[in-house]
């Protein structure tokens, strides 16, 4: 079961499969008593899944058992003990895959001939994947944080971890001396070896960082390295937080340590795209609406796509326009926000989420266009 998502499995989750390609999407629960309901709902959404795929005329007998074969291998994989808050499977000729996420979803099933991925998408940009780097004298921490929660990473060489005993006698440090342990020279080398590995790190996978540890900590890490001096070549935030004890957690600690300086950077995320909106009326590039959006985008036309989180819209094309209609009608898109979402990535837009109410005004969608 995945629970970390790329800008390539996205990618590769967009791509158009043979009909039927099956969309489950379930709200689940990280705790008792919620999640007691979880396996009972798994449980009725596939099998609405496979009565769907039954009941399709245009789904051949062959097609149908292999998909639903698809589906129960998909089932033998999920471990809803572990469970975050919302769960999407997917199964196609031939292929499946289940994603935990860390957001809830709709409890929906969709048969068509390309994956559900709008909520994966929103996934993505509203958890705000970031690095947290927790420093002391003879440990540093890497921690890989979205939406609520932080998790140590073991990889790239951390943690990286060091005897605060000298090797060299006559310069043997006392411990707890910390003033002199951040003027020691094997204390600058430590932490200079933690900003090489770091770099690598943040070079193959860009995300904001936070790093935490106390001032004397910071400050030398900032002098001897590169990365808070943005030296890695790739261009990240980096914001310091002055607070001990950190470098071997706990998960919670560390979280709500950086949680003020991870919601405040939220809130200007969103009013940049707002701002960049208004901006976008003044040169007479704005759009806004799923109809004049969804022109936009055939085209390739959007730049910056802003919809709100929880807007999805079901409509019947009618020659051009965009009506609304029923869920189930034969003629209608299921959602074409996700159509639309879909199609600005693949040219190249940047798609951002935002709190359901913030385009009220706007019909709970609008974008920036390049012409």
């Amino acid at each position: 079961m995945h629970t970390a998502l790329t800008s390539a499995d996205l990618a590769e989750l967009r791509r158009q499969r043979p009909y039927p390609a099956v969309s489950v999407l379930m709200p689940t629960h990280r705790r008792e008593p919620d999640s007691t309901q979880d396996p009972v709902l798994l449980r009725n959404m596939l099998a609405k899944a496979k009565e769907r795929l039954q009941d399709d005329p245009d789904v051949s007998r062959q097609r149908r058992i292999d998909v639903i074969e698809q589906l129960d291998r998909a089932a033998s994989e999920i471990d809803l003990t572990h469970a975050e808050e919302g769960l999407v499977v997917f199964a196609a000729p031939g292929e499946h895959q289940v994603w935990s996420l860390g957001r809830t979803v709709p409890a929906r099933v969709v048969l068509s001939d390309t994956f559900l991925t709008r909520n994966l998408v929103a996934a993505q940009a509203t958890e705000r994947p970031f690095w947290v780097l927790a420093l002391s004298a003879d440990r540093v921490s890497l921690w890989s944080g979205a939406a609520d929660r932080v998790a140590e990473v073991h990889r790239g060489g951390f943690p990286l971890t060091r005897s605060l005993v000298d090797p060299d006698p006559e310069d043997q440090l006392q411990v707890g001396d910390v003033p002199s342990t951040f003027r020691d020279e094997h204390t600058r080398k430590f932490l200079r070896d933690a900003d090489t590995a770091l770099a690598a790190v943040v070079r193959a996978a860009p995300r904001p960082l936070y790093v935490v540890g106390e001032t004397a900590a910071l400050s030398l890490f900032e002098e001897v390295g590169t990365v808070v001096r943005g030296g890695t070549g790739t261009k990240i935030a980096v914001t310091q937080v002055p607070q001990t004890g950190l470098a071997g957690g706990p998960p919670d600690a560390l979280w709500q340590a950086i949680r003020p300086y991870a919601e405040k950077r939220a809130d200007a995320e969103v009013a940049d795209v707002l701002a960049e909106l208004d901006r976008a009326r003044g040169r007479r590039t704005f759009a806004a609406g799923v109809d004049e959006i969804r022109q936009s985008a055939e085209v390739g036309q959007v730049a910056l796509l802003a919809v709100e989180e929880n807007y999805r819209e079901t409509v019947r094309d009618t020659g051009g326009h965009l009506m609304p209609a029923e869920p189930g009608d034969p003629d209608s898109v299921d959602d074409i926000v996700d159509t639309i979402v879909e199609r600005s990535l693949d040219t190249g837009a940047e798609v951002r989420f935002v709190p359901d109410g913030v385009l009220a005004e706007v019909g709970g969608i609008a974008g920036t266009l390049r012409y």
